[in-house]
């Protein structure tokens, strides 16, 4: 399942998604975006960014962490107004979500 994103503004999208691939579970050494974590990615034409992501399960150890991680990496960068993140487990992640690359990495391929 591929990331939806929602953007007039293509140039702060890639940057938004080149800063998620910056990310990591510390559990898994591929980044959130290849594993298919971000459901959507919509930036409003105020550069406003609402990033709705999952986790791999509702009791990951880095719930707390991980989403805070992700909004202050975003708000910083240059073109964006600010960051928030809904957090989702509707739909439930699972390890087809992940990218090719992902999976390849992780030896599931």
């Amino acid at each position: 399942m591929a990331a939806v994103v929602i953007s007039k503004n293509t140039e702060l999208a890639t940057k938004v998604i080149d800063m998620l691939k910056t990310c990591y579970d510390p559990e898994i050494p591929v980044d959130i975006w290849e594993l298919g974590l971000i459901y959507e990615i919509n930036i409003n034409e105020s550069d406003e960014v609402l990033i709705r992501m999952t986790l791999t399960s509702p009791s990951c150890p880095v719930a707390e962490t991980l989403p805070p991680e992700v909004e202050k990496k975003v708000a910083e960068l240059e073109g964006v107004k600010s960051c928030k993140i809904d957090l989702t487990f509707d739909p439930p992640w699972e390890k087809e979500m992940m990218s090719e690359v992902a999976q390849l990495e992780l030896g599931f391929m």
